[in-house]
């Protein structure tokens, strides 16, 4: 079975349509979704929509975390618009309040086996929602996510894709598809095949010239989620 690991959308429905067009191209079967399919931009109900048509599991990540925290009245709204700008304002006007309590309760931790093929699913690290793992984070760090009871451990948070191979499993970070820090314009993700256990990183561009029209007429200031779209 060919499966896609996505994470990070971000209410980026422009660049999750390439995904899921590339995806059916090559015969994915089913999606691992690491968390944040809110925060930053503004329609996280399509991307709901447009996952409704796949066989996925999901995980929390911080963004919902957050979207609960608002919605609990927990957090200053104003600060939260200064550092991510309106996307969960947004998503709480547009995502019913059945949706929202369904994405209030998401795990933020899930280990599926598929084809005796064992993955664990987090947002951050195995450890942490809210742990950051790059590509040059020092090998203890990394070390940590080792599970002696999955073939895989996936995770995103960072918005940067790579693999390293633990002393019992392969922690994989599959990149941001709504807000790669990588390259703009380009969706991250990765496909696993549980035939024979082999990984590959995904990338598919797409036009964020829409997206940067809508950031320019919502928000107040333009400033990190236009200018890393076009990074």
């Amino acid at each position: 079975m060919k499966i896609a690991v996505i994470s990070d959308i971000h209410g980026n429905h422009y660049a999750l349509e390439e995904v899921l067009n590339d995806a059916r191209k090559i015969g994915i079967e089913k999606f691992f979704v690491l968390g944040d399919i809110v925060g930053y931009y503004y329609h996280p109900e399509k991307v709901l929509k447009m996952l409704s048509e796949w066989d996925y599991e999901i995980v929390k990540g911080n963004h919902e975390v957050i979207l609960q925290d608002l919605f609990e009245k927990k957090i200053d709204p104003e600060k939260l618009v200064q550092k991510y700008g309106r996307g969960h304002e947004y998503a709480l006007k547009n995502i019913d309040g059945e949706t929202l309590n369904w994405l209030f309760s998401l795990p933020i931790q899930k280990s599926i086996t598929i084809e005796n093929v064992s993955f664990q699913l987090n947002h951050g690290s195995s450890e942490s929602i809210d742990e950051y793992l790059y590509p040059d984070s020092p090998h203890d760090q990394l070390e940590k996510c080792n599970s002696s009871m999955h073939d895989f451990v996936l995770i995103g948070h960072s918005h940067y894709s790579f693999s390293f191979r633990c002393t019992n499993s392969t922690l994989i970070n599959c990149g941001s598809v709504g807000q790669s820090r990588q390259k703009g314009g380009h969706a991250y993700w990765v496909v696993i095949n549980t035939d024979n256990k082999s990984y590959e990183v995904k990338v598919s561009p797409y036009n964020p010239s829409k997206l940067i029209e809508e950031i320019k007429e919502i928000e107040s200031r333009i400033g990190y989620s236009s200018k890393v779209l076009l990074r």
